[in-house]
């Protein structure tokens, strides 16, 4: 009796034990299973409608169960019920165990049916999934497409600044040359006009007055005058010559700083792959790609531009990478230390996780350099004048191209904060404008020379013809003391042609004898003395 009632015991135990294991596995599978239908369920979107009715059968399934479980628990209060009563019924030992074996049954299908329902969520989360997964994809396609057609439009933008730069340039150099060529034609005529007027004037005066040594003479004075006009034509025809091969071959250099650019943007991109990511490398290739620029685009070192000046400020030194000098002692600066650590690591990224998290660092990079540059103020330092906007620069194109793609906005912040990003393609084209500026300048100075020349030669001129004319005066006195002289040497009663021949005559002995024509001439005023009336010869008393 005893090990019967042991036995009886130990089965309400088991029993009790097993009814406790099934209540936490339920309470444990509903809570899970509601957990995990809630949420996929809240994540459903219109397109997964079938999926929320599964789901709802599902949850109807979970009632099922639920009712089932506090069938089980009913039945399993019955049993305790049933146990107390044990002793009485020990006939009923059987029937207890055959509902023992009944429970178990239920547990193993219920069990099962727990793991069908795992298996049919398992199920809806992989549709979800791969729906999720297929709008993601078709969202990224769609910005793809976006950022595709913003970078294109971004890239007409600057191509049809590019061009309306290179037009306006093309236009003022088309009208400036016309006028500066007129205006040297004109003061060329015009000289030449009055030149030929003056000396027209002067020849006509003088050729009849002057003797061929006096004309070697004033040919003499006349010499410098000459090499200095011809020098003055050569000036002007070689600036006329100069101006139109400029235009004739600016056409050229547009088409070469095109594929030069192209060239440039290569090699700095293939370089750019080579340095992953070494600091120092990057900070020494950035320089040697700029300086290469500032050579190839005609920009001479330590005339047009200098590296590395340092100033000397209040708050300590400041020395801006690069100063272009322009005409009318003006300054731009260029700066280019900027990292290219994340764009790099960008560039060699295997990941899609990895390149997006490069990009944004790259992006921000990027940003800060231009708040920076914002800061360091260089337009107020002292010697400089420069304005408000300095040049980033960055050595590889696709760097700034990509950092565009992934903040459309990066640029014009740059602009509202005075900074100016400057790539291979568009710094090149800068400087060739500030090249173009530099020939205009010396063209102009060679204009105001030309011009300043125009006026002393014209004043020296003025001055020669004056003193020209001062000769042909004393000249003309010279004449006539000379007349009078040789009037009084061979002419008149006694003359001393006459009396120096009658020397001979009368046995003096001479060394040298005048000229035929001077005793011809004294001879004919003697004869002519001779012819005069009787009373004119009559001795004085």
């Amino acid at each position: 009796m005893y090990s019967f009632v042991s036995l009886l015991i130990g089965l309400l135990v088991g029993a009790g034990i097993a009814w406790l294991i099934l209540h936490a596995r339920i309470s444990a599978a509903e809570f899970r299973i509601k957990s995990e239908s809630q949420i996929e369920i809240a994540t459903l979107n219109a397109r997964l409608i079938a999926s929320q009715e599964e789901a709802k059968h599902l949850d109807a399934q979970l009632a099922n169960l639920q009712e089932q479980a506090n069938l089980l628990r009913d039945q399993l209060a019955d049993a305790g019920n049933e146990c107390a009563q044990l002793a009485e019924r020990a006939g009923r030992v059987p029937t207890l165990e055959a509902d023992l074996v009944k429970t178990n049954q239920e547990i193993t299908k219920l069990n099962q049916s727990i793991a069908d329902i795992r298996e049919k969520v398992g199920t809806v989360n992989s549709t979800i999934k791969s729906q999720a997964e297929h709008i993601v994809q078709l969202q990224q396609e769609r910005d793809n497409l976006k950022e595709q057609s913003e970078l294109l439009t971004q890239d007409i933008k600057i191509l049809s600044v590019q061009k309306s730069e290179l037009t306006v340039t093309l236009e003022a150099e088309r009208k400036q040359s016309p006028e500066k060529l007129q205006l040297l034609h004109d003061a060329r005529e015009q000289l030449s006009n009055q030149f030929k007027s003056l000396a027209g004037e002067i020849l006509e005066d003088k050729s009849k007055r002057f003797t061929e040594q006096n004309q070697t003479n004033i040919g003499a004075l006349l010499g410098p005058l000459k090499t200095q006009l011809h020098e003055f034509k050569a000036k002007v025809e070689d600036i006329h010559l100069e101006d139109t091969k400029q235009q004739a071959t600016l056409k050229t250099e547009l088409h070469q700083l095109k594929d030069l650019n192209r060239q440039i943007t290569e090699e700095a991109h293939s370089l750019a792959t080579a340095l992953k990511g070494q600091s120092k490398i990057q900070g020494n290739w950035g320089e040697m790609v700029l300086e290469n620029i500032l050579e190839r685009s005609g920009l001479r070192s330590g005339k047009e531009y200098r590296r590395e000046v340092s100033f000397n400020t209040e708050t300590g030194r400041s020395r801006p990478d690069v100063i272009i000098y322009l005409p009318q002692e003006k300054h731009l600066v260029i700066d280019s230390k900027v990292s290219l650590n994340a764009y790099t690591r960008y560039v060699n990224a295997e990941g899609e996780y990895d390149r997006k998290s490069s990009l944004k660092e790259h992006v921000t990079a990027i940003s800060s350099r231009i708040k920076e540059l914002s800061d360091r103020n260089y337009f107020e330092l002292p010697g400089l004048n420069s304005p408000e906007m300095v040049f980033m620069f960055i050595p590889i194109e696709s760097a700034f191209v990509e950092a565009l793609r992934a903040d459309e906005t990066l640029f014009q912040k740059a602009i509202e904060q005075n900074v100016l990003v400057a790539t291979p393609t568009t710094l090149l084209t800068s400087l060739n404008i500030v090249r173009q500026l530099w020939k205009f300048e010396v063209q102009n100075a060679n204009t105001v020379e030309l011009a300043k020349r125009a006026v002393m030669v014209h004043k020296k001129l003025c001055t020669f013809v004056c003193t020209m004319e001062g000769v042909g005066t004393q000249l003309d006195k010279a004449k006539e003391s000379y007349k009078i002289a040789m009037d009084q040497f061979t002419h008149g009663k006694g003359n001393l042609i006459q009396q120096v021949n009658d020397f001979e005559r009368l046995g003096v002995a001479v060394q040298g004898k005048f000229s035929e024509n001077l005793v011809a001439k004294a001879g004919l005023e003697l004869e002519f003395l001779s012819e005069l009336p009787a009373q004119e010869n009559v001795p004085l008393e």
